[in-house]
């Protein structure tokens, strides 16, 4: 029953996900196109689409094109990316990006990227949702396979990860026609 209450409460964040940023205390734009990496993020645009003009997300975009993940994130979805920034590729030990685009490691690319993607449009108020459901916490069901877990600390909504490594959502709601991004400040790693 906990796990329906919570997946329902990821159904209705997700759902909710089509309109402004901010919330929680995480910095976003209230209008209806927010600013990512210098660049617009148009609600009518695939999370691809959008992705591909932010100057913060290069690094995850080239590497979603080595893992072949374009045509799936341009598909209807709905998803709900936790989208690492350049700064949090940069802060993965030296030489750990290089790896991991390399075709041999396609494999685990994809793993790595598809743990930050979680079925489903999940907005900030819906993650608040799940988050009061479960006590504090919310387990996410993400497209690897694996789980995240979503709690509040200070107004922010912090996502950790397999490992125990914890990324704060620093810009949430970043709604897209297939979607929503929320952005975060460190690369999430399955177990």
């Amino acid at each position: 029953m906990k796990k329906l209450v919570i997946a329902l409460g990821v159904s209705a964040l997700l759902g909710a996900c089509a309109g402004s940023g901010g919330g929680m205390g995480m910095s976003g734009s209230s209008a209806s196109t927010p600013m990512v990496g210098g660049a617009p993020m148009y609600p009518t645009k695939d999370i691809v689409d959008n992705a591909v003009n932010s100057k913060d997300h290069t690094t995850l975009v080239a590497a979603v094109k080595a893992a072949d993940l374009v045509g799936t994130l341009k598909s209807p979805g709905p998803f709900t990316v936790f989208a690492p920034t350049n700064a949090s590729f940069a802060a993965l030990p030296a030489g750990t990006v290089d790896t991991l685009l390399k075709p041999e490691n396609k494999a685990t690319l994809t793993k790595v990227l598809t743990y930050h993607v979680v079925p489903g449009r999940m907005d900030s108020a819906a993650l608040m949702s799940a988050i009061n459901a479960g006590g504090g916490k919310a387990v996410l069901k993400t497209a690897s396979g694996g789980t995240l877990t979503a709690t509040m600390s200070g107004g922010n909504v912090m996502v950790t990860d397999a490992k125990g490594g914890t990324a704060t959502v620093t810009i949430a709601n970043v709604y897209q026609s297939n979607g929503v991004i929320h952005v975060v400040n460190k690369v999430l790693l399955p177990g």
